[in-house]
């Protein structure tokens, strides 16, 4: 990947050399044809092209804030109910990510979400041990987190 986008700035600078179009418009041409080149010349990489782990990373920051704005509104509608019937709960969520950076984000995304915290990782790392603050079926929050938050940082990791 670190090689795509070298190479995609290189083209960029010879094409903004090339047509002496020193300024930031000739570069930003010159980025867009070096895409264009990478995307035909793909075959010849054996990692998939860069522009898609891009947006796949952009797909996982607007579903993480999209999340986030979800929770801070349940959390708050459980905050300001005259009665708070809340059913806080421990769970088990099993992980299919296997590399520590994995594991750690999907943590991190957790903990970050108001209303549930990760606890514990266990030692083999294949169980995340969380809290939520008001859950009324855990099996929908365990497919709520693999259908969401996994599975994109899935897409992102995955060559």
């Amino acid at each position: 990947m670190a090689f795509q986008i070298i190479l995609n700035f290189v083209l960029a600078f010879v094409w903004m050399f090339l047509s002496s179009n020193y300024t930031a418009t000739g570069f930003l041409v010159g980025f867009i044809l070096g895409i264009i080149l990478l995307v035909i010349m793909r075959r010849f990489f054996s990692s998939r092209l860069y522009v898609f782990r891009i947006w796949a990373i952009i797909k996982l920051t607007v579903l993480f804030l999209k999340e986030l704005v979800l929770a801070n509104i349940q959390v708050l509608q459980v905050v300001l109910k005259p009665k708070l019937d809340m059913q806080p709960a421990f769970f088990a969520y099993p992980t299919v990510l296997r590399e520590d950076w994995e594991i750690t984000l999907l943590s991190s995304l957790i903990t970050l979400t108001p209303g549930t915290v990760v606890v514990h990782v266990s030692d083999d790392a294949k169980t995340l041990y969380v809290h939520a603050i008001d859950i009324s079926d855990v099996d929908d929050a365990i497919a709520s987190i693999r259908d969401s938050f996994e599975k994109a940082i899935l897409e992102v990791s995955k060559s």
